[in-house]
């Protein structure tokens, strides 16, 4: 459904300046998959967005969507896929039905054919009794189920999903995941989502593919790339005092045991299986004559490893570039 190759975006700042905001990322999605786009602001992933939907136009490299080539048949892709921004893309006075009949007609529905289209989205989205309402009238939730229903209007075969559920309360966000999944199911679309929630990616979708400066640096399943990249943990607490040192010799021991830390009473360490480690590490450590306290098996969470991946948490503040790029 998407295959790109060496996809490259230069901005010129200045006369002298060029900022690359795209290294050549390669990308296959297959039909039919959820795929996340992960990575902090700045690192790319609007921008490699941006030219997948045809809204800007790469440097160098080649990317088809829906084996159309992004460059030569712009207007062709775009009938191909629905496209859903991070900002509301409905008019704030207009009535929501309207929004979805006139969208139906962009793309060349006859105007009966749009109102059953918007009829049948506002059933399926469950926003059926909103429907003559102003949009500015609708909540934060129902407006991004009615972002949904604009980019769906068309019947693609691939939706781009842009942050859909930033700012939304964790109810909106499970109830609008309830919506997609679903149409997902009955349709079989690809979609292809960018969130900063690593809770969704970590269990919607099937691949994540993580971008930073510019280029692709893991491309696996959330429960790969957690073990391949961080590892379970392993965190002992000592029972007594001026043992920790001897708890941390006994795990550095562990086969595959890394990362070992002491602090206080506490040691911490990455190891292969947390699980099958704590019993074992539970008798030895009884047995050296530094009882534990506590012990527990850690598993690891997509956080874990965006900090073995980029040394840092999500960036906060959004890269200038990429933002005008937007």
């Amino acid at each position: 459904m998407i295959q790109a190759r060496g996809l490259t975006k230069d901005f010129e700042v200045t006369r002298t300046q060029t900022v690359h905001a795209v290294r050549g990322i390669d990308l296959d999605i297959a039909p039919g998959e959820l795929v996340a786009v992960l990575g902090p602001n700045g690192a790319g992933k609007t921008t490699t967005m941006r030219m997948l939907t045809t809204l800007v136009r790469p440097t160098s490299g080649t990317a088809t969507v829906a084996g159309v080539d992004v460059v030569a048949d712009p207007a062709t892709v775009r009938r191909h896929i629905g496209y859903v921004g991070q900002g509301n893309g409905a008019g704030h006075q207009q009535r929501g039905a309207d929004e979805l009949t006139m969208q139906g007609q962009v793309y060349g529905l006859d105007r009966a054919a749009a109102r059953r289209r918007t009829g049948e989205l506002l059933e399926a989205l469950d926003l059926t009794a909103l429907a003559r309402r102003k949009v500015a009238d609708l909540s934060g939730g129902q407006r991004r189920r009615l972002d949904v229903a604009l980019g769906l209007v068309h019947a693609p075969r691939l939706l781009f999903l842009d942050e859909p559920s930033t700012g939304l309360d964790p109810q909106n966000r499970a109830n609008l995941w309830d919506h997609i999944l679903r149409l997902r199911a009955e349709h079989g679309m690809t979609i292809v989502l960018t969130t900063h929630y690593l809770d969704e990616a970590d269990t919607m979708a099937e691949r994540v593919v993580v971008v930073d400066h510019g280029q692709v640096i893991a491309d696996d399943t959330a429960d790969g790339l957690k073990r391949t990249l961080a590892g379970d943990r392993v965190v002992l607490t000592a029972a007594v005092a001026g043992t920790a040192a001897r708890v941390a010799s006994i795990v550095e021991a562990l086969p595959g045991a890394r990362d070992v830390r002491v602090d206080g009473a506490r040691v911490e360490a990455r190891v292969a299986d947390a699980a099958a480690a704590v019993p074992e590490l539970v008798l030895a450590a009884s047995a050296a004559g530094a009882p534990l306290l506590e012990a527990l098996a850690v598993r690891p969470t997509l956080d874990d490893v965006f900090l073995a991946l980029t040394g840092r948490s999500l960036r906060e503040s959004a890269d200038a570039t990429e933002e005008a790029a937007a």
